[in-house]
């Protein structure tokens, strides 16, 4: 199979209609728990330039390569960020004893969002309404303790952790913390799901879920994909709001995209850049990795720079939409992404909307299994 790379552009070319990403999938198709294996899970295979698809099964996955390719996996390691506390006042504002009991038993949801340092986080507070700038939570008996720093956009809280015994905020985290299950799987995360819901390889911890094409992969399949002479690179990009913020408005025009911070080592750069000058085809397991390479792309033709990509560490706001020229990625292996969704728009940017709707399509007449938990498409 040929692979080409094609000049880098960003622009929408017309304004795209949001409906133009929906299609129906029955509910029972959203798969509620992994499969007892990972390599289990179905793939369907899809030529990105004619559109034709075929079923395969992932455990095949390291036959169905050339054997030459560079692919790219994204380490991230998912934190446990949904934690659950108690208001306990304001620092300033002793609460009265009228309001007293409202602020020790009121039950408090943080989502943590986004790290800003060691013990500052962007988080999503419920009930957001009734939490104001210098309010406390409390979590287990105590030991952990958070203070509303200010308030942002989005909904969202900054907010300041304080550890009150020996452990560090990331280890309180750990302890207390509950899996990020996207809510679409209707059910209360799972001890299982600590291990399940991670990547093998993943690496480098503040992701709030995880980049689930890669959770196919078992150790076994790495090894099968080392044997056949394909070359493994990593990054790491901390997924976070802005792969899950909904699009608002009609048309795909006007959405910003929530900056998601990621890191591209040196080693893999230049991986990237042998491989794009042996013409050997650069393979994304994600869209994280997606997005991660093609943002360093961008910051690098910007400079001027003559590598393909820019390692280092920087801030992925790059919203992909049909119209969009890829510079780095020649193949996608992804998961079905819910539909009028910014992750469908950038693999119907790769693969043409036409292409991929059809073979969501017959995804959804095949009863493949759905979303972060369910079959993967592979895109080359």
């Amino acid at each position: 199979m040929l692979y080409l790379s094609q000049p880098f552009a960003v622009r929408l070319p017309l304004p795209m209609r949001l409906d133009e990403l929906d299609y129906h999938l029955p509910r029972e198709q959203i798969a509620q728990r992994p499969l007892e294996r990972r390599e289990a899970s179905r793939l369907l295979l899809q030529d990105r330039f004619s559109g034709n698809f075929k079923d395969r099964l992932f455990a095949e996955f390291p036959g169905l390569l050339r054997g030459d390719e560079l692919l790219v996996l994204n380490n991230a390691r998912v934190i446990p960020a949904r934690l659950f506390g108690r208001r306990a006042g304001v620092h300033s504002e002793p609460p009265s004893r009228a309001t007293r009991s409202e602020h020790l038993t009121g039950r408090v949801e943080i989502f943590l969002t986004r790290e800003l340092d060691s013990e500052t986080w962007e988080a999503l507070v419920r009930p957001g309404r009734k939490m104001r700038t210098g309010e406390r939570v409390l979590f287990g008996e105590g030991e952990l303790e958070a203070e509303v720093l200010s308030r942002g956009q989005l909904g969202l809280r900054t907010l300041r952790f304080i550890s009150h015994d020996q452990n560090n905020i990331s280890e309180h985290f750990e302890r207390l913390g509950h899996v990020p299950l996207p809510p679409y799987i209707e059910r209360a995360d799972e001890t299982s799901d600590r291990e399940r819901y991670q990547t093998v390889f993943a690496k480098r911890p503040g992701a709030i879920a995880a980049p689930t094409a890669g959770l196919h992969f078992s150790t076994e399949i790495l090894e099968e994909i080392r044997a056949r002479g394909v070359e493994i690179a990593e990054l790491t990009l901390h997924v976070g709001l802005g792969t899950f913020q909904p699009i608002h408005g009609e048309t795909l025009e006007g959405h910003v995209m929530h900056a998601e911070a990621y890191e591209i080592p040196d080693e893999t750069a230049d991986g990237i850049q042998a491989a794009r000058r042996a013409g050997r085809p650069i393979l994304a397991i994600g869209t994280t990795v997606v997005r991660a390479l093609e943002n360093a792309a961008l910051r690098a033709a910007e400079l001027g720079s003559s590598n393909l990509v820019l390692a280092g560490k920087a801030d992925a706001q790059l919203f992909i939409v049909p119209g969009f020229r890829f510079r780095v990625v020649d193949g996608l292996l992804t998961n079905f992404h819910l539909p009028r969704s910014t992750l469908l728009a950038l693999v119907c940017a790769f693969a043409g909307r036409e292409h991929v709707l059809a073979a969501y399509k017959h995804a959804v007449n095949a009863g493949y299994r759905f979303y972060s938990y369910g079959d993967c498409l592979l895109v080359r």
